[in-house]
């Protein structure tokens, strides 16, 4: 069984799927976390991989930037792949101060200036969050592993130039971070009564003079990747 976005078979896939906007950084994980990798898919240079990690079976795939990516994606494997649950790493612009580069953000919910979510016509805001016991264990992840950390709102916003700079009305109400996809994966997550969990890495601040290189966004954020896979 294949989709028009995805060349696995039935059964390529495992139940917990670690997913990264860059293909490049799933193909990092696949590279440095996961024993006997196999490639289940290529369409689009999307790259997914099936293996283990400490004698647990994982997958590790790419969702491509913005919601209607990681929507497209995260959709078919709920739904056609019977992947119980998927856990984004990523990375996020900061909008509070007090927090570092290379900080983790475990995101509890998902506040989006997008109209993804209309598609359900709920009579009201749908708050997207995330499965709690996921984030329960992240946290403890964190403290174990000696991982800075925060947990609470981020932005999923369709802007990344955003010429107005409304990020500064979310930091007003304590969002912590923008990025680009959890709100969809939240969505489609509870939509599909699937689990879903977004760990992510400050790669740059909004608020102060700091950022990180298109190189170190790919390879040297790997606390939340070791967070994310302790608990597979």
């Amino acid at each position: 069984m294949s989709t028009p976005h995805n060349a696995a078979n039935s059964g390529d896939i495992a139940e917990t799927v670690i997913m990264s906007g860059d293909p490049l950084r799933a193909k990092f994980m696949a590279e440095h976390f996961l024993e006997n990798p196999v490639q289940f898919n290529g369409v689009r240079n999307m790259f997914g991989y099936t293996g283990t990690y400490q004698g647990k079976r994982v997958s590790v795939m790419g969702h491509g930037m913005g919601m209607p990516s990681v929507g497209i994606y995260s959709y078919e494997l709920f739904h056609f792949y019977n992947v119980k649950q998927i856990i984004r790493v990523g990375t996020a612009g900061c909008i509070q101060k007090g927090m570092d580069l290379g900080d983790v953000v475990i995101a509890q919910g998902s506040c989006t200036d997008s109209n993804y979510l209309h598609q359900y016509r709920l009579p009201g805001t749908y708050a997207p969050i995330a499965d709690y016991d996921l984030l329960s264990s992240a946290v403890e992840g964190c403290k174990e592993m000696g991982i800075r950390y925060w947990v609470g709102n981020v932005l999923s916003s369709d802007v990344f130039y955003d010429d107005n700079q409304e990020w500064k009305n979310w930091a007003k109400m304590g969002v912590l971070a923008v990025e680009m996809e959890s709100a969809a994966l939240y969505a489609n997550a509870a939509a599909a009564g699937k689990k879903a969990l977004t760990i992510l890495t400050i790669s740059d601040s909004l608020v102060e003079d700091k950022a990180t290189s298109a190189e170190e966004r790919q390879n040297a954020f790997t606390n939340m990747m070791k967070v994310a896979f302790s608990l597979i």
